[in-house]
């Protein structure tokens, strides 16, 4: 009688054993994770591991609530060799809460492959996705990357007005989805895009997700408006923006400070220089909850959107700097002449997902 209760306490204290190493591991970083696969085969399959990769996600989600990451969020930027071979790097920077910059990454960027990929920066591994359903030659799509908090999944959303003889939109915009688990694309019927007055999209801003959407600009002929998309019911919404746009030259949306924001870039009139309207919407989905704040800009080229704690991403002449709207301290933080795109990852989670997906670089280097 004594093997048999013997051999259930071993087995009872191994598994008590894997469950702790397991909750352990989930608390982390993915710096530490990568590395500890090496330790045993245990250790590599329990971090390997979907339901392991999906705890840790949680844990991580739920440690950004209290703003205690150690940077704040991701810019990403394209620069092109001076050397005139045209070949394009995409570079990974994570922006510390010092407002320095630190590279986490480069490789190579595909151009005219015309493929969309997962990148996950926190792993440097990528994913190419199963090619687009609604594909024409003269199309014009807009991509935008959430995820399903109810079903711990990624989703894309995938817009596409095809153009016709004179350049209006015709037929209506269609939109697909691709899930990142089935790894898949489907269209998606929707009454609000069929509605002759749901209007085109503006493509130089991109889509922002906040508060389980997907946002975008919209116009049709009567006014400018927020188009959203409800990754858990998957239906569209319009959100108004503020009547007030005055001498617009340029308009982005962003998230500012845990608000959707509302980016005006104007010439000033009485000093003839260009002038910031940073209009934020305090009730979210509320019309008349806009509120307005003024950040003059000595020199602007483009807007890229907002860190976490509220500093306004421009290029201008030098490079990329930052403006602090309260104080209007700048910063510079990308100074290259030759930087062809950037974008910003605000509320950026580091996690294991697309662990199985290709290496860009096979160590994780300090």
């Amino acid at each position: 009688m004594s093997r048999p209760t013997e051999k259930r306490r071993l087995l009872t204290e191994r598994v008590l054993d894997n469950d702790i190493v397991f909750d352990i591991l989930t608390r982390l970083p993915v710096k530490s994770l990568i590395r500890f696969r090496c330790v045993s085969k245990s250790w590599y399959s329990t971090i390997t591991n979907p339901i392991f990769i999906a705890t840790h996600f949680k844990l991580n989600e739920a440690k950004s609530l209290s703003n205690k990451n150690s940077h704040n969020g991701y810019l990403l930027y394209t620069s092109e060799t001076e050397d005139y071979s045209f070949h394009t790097e995409l570079r990974t920077l994570a922006y510390n809460r010092d407002r320095t910059v630190t590279e986490i990454s480069r490789c190579d960027e595909n151009n005219g492959d015309h493929m969309i990929y997962l990148w996950n920066p926190s792993i440097r591994k990528f994913k190419m996705l199963a090619p687009a359903l609604l594909t024409d030659p003269c199309d014009s799509a807009t991509l935008g990357l959430a995820y399903h908090s109810q079903k711990n999944d990624f989703k894309i959303l995938r817009l596409v007005s095809f153009l016709g003889p004179l350049g209006d939109p015709d037929p209506p915009t269609e939109a697909e989805v691709y899930t990142l688990s089935t790894d898949s694309w489907r269209k998606v019927v929707s009454a609000e895009l069929s509605d002759p007055n749901a209007g085109c999209l503006s493509h130089h801003s991109p889509y922002i997700f906040f508060n389980g959407a997907l946002h975008c600009i919209a116009a049709n002929k009567h006014c400018s408006f927020i188009l959203s998309f409800d990754i858990n019911d998957e239906r569209f919404h319009k959100i108004m923006l503020p009547l007030d746009l005055l001498d617009l030259y340029q308009s982005y949306l962003t998230v500012f400070k845990g608000s959707l924001a509302y980016i005006i870039i104007s010439n000033h009139r009485a000093t003839g220089g260009i002038m910031c309207h940073l209009w934020v919407m305090k009730e979210y989905g509320v019309a008349e909850s806009w509120t307005r704040k003024c950040v003059p800009i000595d020199w602007f080229h483009h807007f890229h959107g907002c860190t976490d704690n509220g500093e306004l991403l421009i290029k201008n002449f030098m490079g990329l700097i930052s403006i602090d709207p309260e104080n209007l301290l700048q910063n510079s933080l990308i100074m290259e002449s030759n930087i062809r795109g950037v974008d910003y990852a605000a509320n950026s989670i580091e996690s294991l997902v697309l662990l199985d997906g290709i290496n860009v670089s096979s160590e994780y280097e300090d």
